[in-house]
Parts: structure tokens; sequence; C-alpha cells
């Protein structure tokens, strides 16, 4: 599986990935069949049934089982979401309405296959998925600051996707299971955190330390310039 989300159709004048259209395909299955068989290993033999796959054929094509299928759907929902922000004008926006639209985009995005990514979401909520769960809320965050026109390359490119992804997962939980009107509450109060945050660090030097550490060694290494 690629590491982006993915778009549905390939480029012009190119055949599309035999392994990509049969993921999709076997998602497919799988969004129609979890509802009633859950996300787990069952749910997969019967979606790669479903699309006349061999075992052999689905161990080569989901090694990792429901934890790929998972995966699959998370990355399908982001595309979907940045669909969806390709209509919006970020530049118009201000940052605090920036990242509002996105969250809401993404959280739409998951209920519109909301049976399945309910069950999605509890698979991925057992501890033994609980890694995958915060590498697929990262790559959310991450596309979403992309699209709000963010480039940090520094530690802020980590913080900010940090503070995202700790926005998305409870947002998410409160979407498929509690509402919109939960959800958007919700994601109301923690931007407002993440705009204070954003205040503290612009007057902060996150870089001194770095820089003296540096200074130090270069006046071991050579003395001091007199």
């Amino acid at each position: 599986m690629t590491d982006a989300p993915h778009l549905p159709n390939a480029p012009a004048g190119e055949e599309p990935d035999w392994a990509e259209t049969m993921e999709q395909a076997v998602l497919d299955a799988a969004v129609r069949l979890a509802p009633e068989l859950g996300w787990n290993a069952r749910l997969v033999r019967a979606a790669c049934a479903a699309e006349g796959l061999s075992l052999g054929d689905q161990e080569l094509l989901l090694p990792n089982g429901a934890r790929d299928l998972a995966a699959l759907l998370s990355r399908r929902h982001d595309a979907r979401a940045l669909a969806a922000l390709g209509e919006i004008d970020a530049g118009s926006l201000k940052i605090r309405e920036r990242i509002a639209r996105a969250v809401t985009a993404r959280l739409e995005a998951g209920a519109a296959d909301l049976a399945a990514t309910r069950r999605c979401a509890g698979f991925l909520a057992l501890p033994g998925n609980a890694d995958l769960g915060l590498k697929l809320a990262w790559e959310s965050a991450d596309h979403l600051w992309r699209w709000a026109g963010d480039t940090a390359t520094d530690w802020n490119h980590y913080s900010k996707r940090t503070l995202l992804s700790g926005i998305l997962i409870p947002a998410m939980t409160l979407r498929w299971f509690d509402g919109p009107e939960a959800a958007e509450a919700f994601v109301a109060a923690r931007i407002d955190n993440v705009m204070a945050f954003e205040k503290w660090k612009a007057g902060k030097d996150f870089d001194a330390p770095g820089r003296r550490f540096l200074d130090a060694l270069s006046r071991l290494r050579y003395g001091d310039a007199a």
C-alpha cells in the first residue's frame, strides 16, 4: 500500500495498478460487510472472497490483515476530505477557520461510511492497534495542515501535527458515536487551545539552546576568538 491517500483515478494514459485497484475493491466490500462482521480477520477473508481472491492473494494484498484494511479506509477518508477541501480557497480564510473547516471535512468524510467507520474505530482503539491509530491520525493531520498552507520544516512541523492529531482522535470518536454537534463543540474548544499555544510560541526562540550548544562546542575546539 502507498503512504499517500488513494486517488480514485489513475493519471491520463496510465492503467491503474492491479494491487491498488484490488485494494479499493476489497475495501468497498469491507465497508458493506463490516456492520455485520465487525473489523477483524473474518471481515478480511469475507471481503477478499467477495472479490474472488484466494487465500494466497489475500496474504499478498493485505499481509497485515485488518490493520491494512483500516489504513486503506483512513486514507480513503483523507482523500475524500481533501477533495471536499479542494473546493475551498484556503487563502481566503483565517488560520482558525482553515483548521476548523479541515477538521470538519475529515470528520464528515468518515461519517459517509458511518457504520463501517464505527467498527474500524473500535478496532483501532484496541491496545494492540493503538500504534496504527496514532500513525493514521498523524497522516490525517499532516494532510490537513498542508491544505491549510503550513510549510514549516522545523520543530513546528511536528508540534502542529501532534496538536492536531490530539484533536482529531477524540473528535472522530465523538462524531462517530455521539453525532456532529458534540464533535463540533469539542473541536471549537480545542482550536482555541491551539491558537493560544501558537500565540505563546510566537515569542519563543526554540533554536536558542541548540545555538548555545554549538557555540560551546566551537569554543572548545577552536578557542575563544579574542
